[in-house]
């Protein structure tokens, strides 16, 4: 029998911290898996069906409910793009197609050299400085699809 895996021993530790750990402690767990590893593994998943005796459907399932949980690694610059109201009529979805041409990527994904990710979220809480996006903890204010080239070139820089 093989000896567990680096992701098997974390997912075990991290339910150890959960006394009767089951179905109700599920989502915690998930969220601590995630806090640690950056995303919810496929070999993590499969761990934690073991470990609460869950059907991998079953976690998939509540995992992909919720969009706070992730399935693949965030890249070192992860791109938060406000769509909210404010920011949506001052133009976000502007911004947000120019940062899909220049990153060539979706929201939901990750560059292939990994350097950047790109996620749409409902509201970024900076409505009087619109349209706003966040990449790691640092705000960018007042975008304009203009502005998107430089502020990519300048993370680009930043992670060589």
């Amino acid at each position: 029998m093989a000896s567990p895996s680096p992701v098997e021993q974390s997912v075990k530790k991290i339910i150890a911290g959960h006394p009767n750990a089951g179905r109700d402690t599920l989502i915690p767990v998930l969220q601590e898996i995630q806090e640690e590893f950056g995303f919810l593994s496929r070999e993590a998943v499969v761990a934690v069906g073991k470990e609460l005796n869950l059907p991998v459907s079953k976690i998939y399932g509540v995992a992909t409910f919720y969009n706070q949980f992730r399935f693949t690694p965030q890249g070192k610059n992860h791109i938060q793009i406000c769509r909210g109201t404010a920011c949506h009529v001052k133009g976000s979805l502007a911004v947000l197609e120019a940062l899909k041409r220049e990153l060539k990527i979706e929201a939901g994904e990750t560059t292939k050299d990994g350097l950047f990710s790109l996620e749409v979220v409902a509201c970024i809480g900076a409505c009087g400085l619109a349209p706003v996006m966040n990449v790691g903890k640092n705000v960018h204010a007042n975008l304009t699809t203009q502005v998107i080239p430089g502020i990519l070139k300048q993370y680009e820089k930043q992670s060589k």
